[in-house]
This record gives C-alpha cells, sequence and structure tokens, in this order.
C-alpha cells in the first residue's frame, strides 16, 4: 500500500499524473473558470489560462476568456520557474465547496507553465 502511495505521489509531482478516463460519465478534461463556478463539489477540472493576483496565503486569482475564479495553490505545488500574470498556464486539480458558503475555490494539484 505504501508503494502504492508514493507511486501516486511521485506521478502527481513530475506531471505523469495528467492523462485520465475519457468517455461516458466521465468528468471532463478541460473546462473554463465560469464553469468550473457552478460545477460540483470534487469534480476534477482542468484551466488554461492566467494567474492574475495573489489574494492571500496560498489563494489566487485565476482568469480565462469566461471570468476570473479563486484557486488554491499550496507551495509545494508550484514548479521552479517564478510565473508571471502574463505567462499561461495549465491548472489541473478539482472543486472544493463549502455547504455553509457555496463555492470556495479550486484545489491544485499541479501546475504546468504553457509555451
Amino acid at each position: 500500500m505504501k508503494k502504492i502511495i508514493l507511486a501516486s505521489v511521485l506521478a502527481l509531482s513530475t506531471g505523469l499524473a495528467a492523462a485520465a478516463f475519457v468517455g461516458p460519465n466521465s468528468a471532463p478534461l478541460m473546462t473554463t473558470a465560469a464553469e468550473a463556478a457552478k460545477a460540483a463539489d470534487d469534480l476534477p477540472v482542468v484551466l488554461e489560462g492566467y494567474i492574475v493576483k495573489q489574494i492571500q496565503g496560498d489563494h489566487y486569482e485565476f482568469r480565462d476568456n469566461t471570468g476570473s475564479i479563486k484557486v488554491e495553490i499550496d507551495h509545494d505545488k508550484w514548479p521552479t520557474q517564478d510565473i508571471t500574470p502574463q505567462m499561461k498556464v495549465r491548472l489541473s486539480g478539482k472543486v472544493d465547496r463549502s455547504r455553509l458558503t457555496g463555492f470556495e475555490d479550486i484545489d491544485v494539484k499541479l501546475v504546468e507553465i504553457i509555451k
């Protein structure tokens, strides 16, 4: 069991876990900020756009051509290269909703710079 967990962590940290099942009843591989804001809790999402500002701590504003959304990126999820608001990124994660307040943010598991 420890080997499986370790392999999963290593795959996520190296970007190897970007592939997923695509077919009936599967979650969309790519979505927009507007769609993600309305999505169900824990739904996996992949967003492409720009991180435009830091809100507070690990919380940032992400923007694409449909609008903006709050994302949470832990310090260990950032790539080794600095990211500016002008750099296009791909964020992979899941929708994080609160039962009390509704939409919270996107819990980002992987940040990739798109060239």
